[in-house]
């Protein structure tokens, strides 16, 4: 038998750990591993003396968190809701469709399909993709509802396209919108002021703390936002 077939699992220092992701994720570090690990997202193996052993399962598993957390603005909770399904060999809610998902192990499909969702569109593609009209768009941008970097577009730009689109139908222009954007930077600075504590420090795990308090807060006030609505709408006489 060769040499590489009696070998057991592969077993990688944080390290080389590091070296594998720093490809899809160049701000990674190593105290940012250790946040995840700190809020049960991954559990290495320790040495006797105490040093961290990571199996390929446990990369995967950090791809998994890094690419939901980066592509579709998760919170870690939420995260490892997921990862707790997949452990237990069910598959999570919400995942995209048409996704195999083993137990630990990021699917190739799962990680082609989250890659996506961190890709540029230009403008024809963001039309094709949300259904948009050249005049929609152009208000959108107007109006500042979206915006491009050197003529590309994100996937933010996308869901509001999309949303605009279907709001459209209803009667409801983007010159209507702009409340909503208003509201959004009135949210994310009230975001800002709480996490400004953790943001200020210039160490990784106090910005991957403050990322993730950021999106805690962020979901907390979407949360807030529609039961209001839910409740004036509950309200009406029909």
């Amino acid at each position: 038998m060769a040499q590489a077939e009696r070998r057991g699992p592969q077993v990688l220092n944080i390290g080389e750990v590091l070296a594998q992701l720093s490809g899809d994720f160049p701000g990674m570090t190593a105290s940012k591993i250790r946040f995840l690990e700190e809020k049960g997202l991954i559990n290495p193996r320790r040495t006797p003396a105490g040093y961290r052993q990571y199996s390929d399962s446990d990369v995967e598993r950090l791809r998994f968190v890094l690419a939901l957390q980066r592509d579709q603005y998760l919170p870690l909770k939420v995260i490892k809701d997921y990862l707790d399904a997949i452990d237990r060999g069910e598959r999570p809610e919400n995942l995209p469709p048409g996704v195999v998902v083993s137990p630990r192990i990021v699917s190739d499909e799962l990680a082609a399909e989250l890659q996506n969702r961190g890709r540029r569109l230009s403008e024809e593609q963001l039309r094709t993709e949300s259904g948009a009209s050249v005049p929609l768009l152009q208000s959108l941008l107007s109006f500042g509802l979206i915006s491009h970097s050197n003529g590309q577009f994100d996937e933010h730009a996308l869901q509001v396209a999309r949303a605009c689109v279907q709001l459209e139908s209803h009667g409801l222009e983007p010159r209507h919108l702009r409340p909503f954007q208003a509201a959004a930077e009135r949210e994310f600075g009230l975001v800002e002021r709480v996490v400004a504590p953790l943001a200020s420090r210039r160490d990784s795990a106090s910005q991957a703390r403050a990322a993730e308090a950021a999106r805690e807060i962020s979901d907390l006030c979407l949360t807030l936002h529609r039961a209001l609505v839910q409740d004036h709408i509950s309200r009406m006489d029909i």
